[in-house]
């Protein structure tokens, strides 16, 4: 590709191990009279963009201290894609989750800001001992499984898929079309959810697509941003 590095810095060095070249191509129509041969329709779309130093450095062209050019993965990537990732999901969440769901959601930011509040009040009184006592309240993950049939997650590597499926308490059927991407395929960067979708319609037998099924698509990329789609299955 014409960002393969050829110099010696780890830093750039990454990237020609970890991607791959991918490619895919898909029809999109706005007619109504498309709709009979259609096999999806799109739902919902939701793009998270980092707007912090940090974000827009984790993924970057530029050169070596040698003057080779290339793309230099930060670091700190990881927390960057789980920030954007998290905005992402609060974003879209109120689109395809079921109202119990919701509801759990709102509770839980209610009791969080009220625990923060309170201690807040204790510890500025002096009551410090008071305030160490009141438990910390972790922030309630929606149950996207409940409006979601399916799942194309960005097949960036096994760290990141295992990291998603246990935070999104996904069962082991919904990440396998991302890991026969990453296994057959490789790392082929945003492009690989469509390698997920074409294996979800002609391959998996575990959770076969069937019709009125939903299917959430989830993709990086530099600068750094997190766009998800919704699709249903015609």
């Amino acid at each position: 590709t014409p960002n393969l590095y050829h110099g010696n810095e780890r830093g750039f060095l990454l990237q020609n191990t970890l991607f791959r070249c991918g490619g895919a191509a898909m029809v999109l129509s706005n007619k109504w009279s498309d709709g009979r041969r259609a096999w999806y329709k799109l739902l919902h779309t939701v793009r998270v963009q980092g707007t912090t130093e940090e974000a827009y450095n984790c993924v970057y062209e530029a050169e070596d201290d040698e003057g080779q050019r290339g793309v230099r993965l930060s670091k700190d990537i990881v927390k960057v894609a789980g920030k954007c990732m998290e905005k992402n999901m609060t974003t879209i969440g109120p689109y395809v989750l079921p109202l119990s769901e919701q509801f759990k959601v709102v509770v839980s930011l209610i009791a969080r800001f009220f625990t923060k509040t309170l201690k807040g009040m204790l510890t500025g009184a002096a009551n410090e001992k008071i305030a160490e006592k009141i438990p910390n309240i972790r922030p309630y993950v929606p149950d996207f499984k409940r409006g979601i049939d399916h799942f194309c997650i960005h097949a960036g590597g096994r760290a990141v898929i295992d990291g998603i499926e246990n935070n999104m308490k996904l069962e082991l059927f919904h990440t396998e079309p991302s890991r026969m991407a990453l296994m057959n395929y490789g790392n082929t960067s945003s492009s690989s959810i469509w390698y997920e979708l074409e294996y979800i319609q002609e391959h998996q037998k575990t959770n076969p697509l069937k019709k009125g099924h939903r299917i959430m698509q989830v993709a990086f990329g530099s600068g750094f941003k997190c766009t998800s789609g919704v699709w249903l299955k015609l």
